[in-house]
């Protein structure tokens, strides 16, 4: 079967191209990603290890399971994974991110399958996975709906998804847009389109469409004194992150 549609944004994607080279430099473009890394894999490690009966306090407690990350950049999520024993595959659409993630775990001694394409050729070309990680896409994306229900489908029964985004509202735009771009200036302007950002409720009806069960969701709040970041049950006014599952 072939797919019908293509979800990617030509216009996002030449966005990150323009700053592959850029991916494992903690001061440079990818500044927020390198400062919000260490919660979002807190939160990553945390469902996977519950949803598979995993115990983190092993040497590899992920060995045995297939982890995709959609959208990998430069593999500041898929070593971590790897390293944890998981086989992981790095898939994104902006072709400059692949060599630059294949040559930093090759220098890491890690052994990742990068790849050019799309959850939509992944899902063509007939791929499964027991993890699909789907953090900062789906706001670059053209079709939420339809990305979402190809990680649907990359997903074993009994799969587990993992999907971060940003809030839309006045708050959200002040903090990732104005504060990010315009006054800190970690990312260029234009990285991110307000109107693309997607609130809680929205990206829950969204996922549960596409054919999965929202089990969970988190906000990644960011304390400008200490300058980390948590994780809050309560506030998700800003960046956010979700957990579903495939249905066994």
């Amino acid at each position: 079967m072939t797919a019908t549609i293509n979800t990617t944004d030509p216009a996002e994607i030449a966005k990150f191209e323009a700053m592959a080279a850029e991916w494992w430099d903690p001061q440079g473009k990818f500044k927020p990603l390198h400062m919000l890394n260490p919660c979002r894999l807190d939160y990553i490690c945390s469902q996977i290890a519950a949803e598979f009966d995993r115990d983190l306090a092993g040497e590899r407690p992920f060995a045995g399971l297939r982890i995709l990350d959609i959208g990998c950049g430069g593999g500041l999520l898929c070593e971590p994974m790897a390293r944890l024993g998981a086989e992981v595959v790095g898939v994104d659409a902006a072709a400059g991110n692949i060599p630059v993630a294949a040559t930093h775990a090759q220098q890491s001694g890690l052994e990742i399958d990068y790849r050019h394409g799309t959850a939509e050729a992944l899902v063509d070309e007939g791929e499964r996975f027991d993890v699909v990680l789907n953090m900062e896409v789906v706001e670059h994306v053209a079709d939420p709906l339809a990305y979402l229900t190809a990680c649907h489908d990359l997903l074993k029964p009994g799969g587990l998804m993992v999907c971060s985004t940003i809030n839309r509202n006045p708050k959200s735009f002040a903090m990732a847009i104005v504060g990010a771009e315009w006054v800190m200036r970690w990312l260029p302007k234009g990285t991110h389109d307000w109107a693309k950002f997607i609130t809680p409720d929205e990206l829950f009806d969204l996922i549960a469409r596409a054919g999965l069960e929202p089990v969970d969701r988190k906000g990644f709040v960011f304390n400008p004194v200490t300058w980390q970041w948590r994780l809050s049950a309560r506030d998700l006014s800003v960046n956010y992150v979700t957990a579903s599952t495939r249905a066994a």
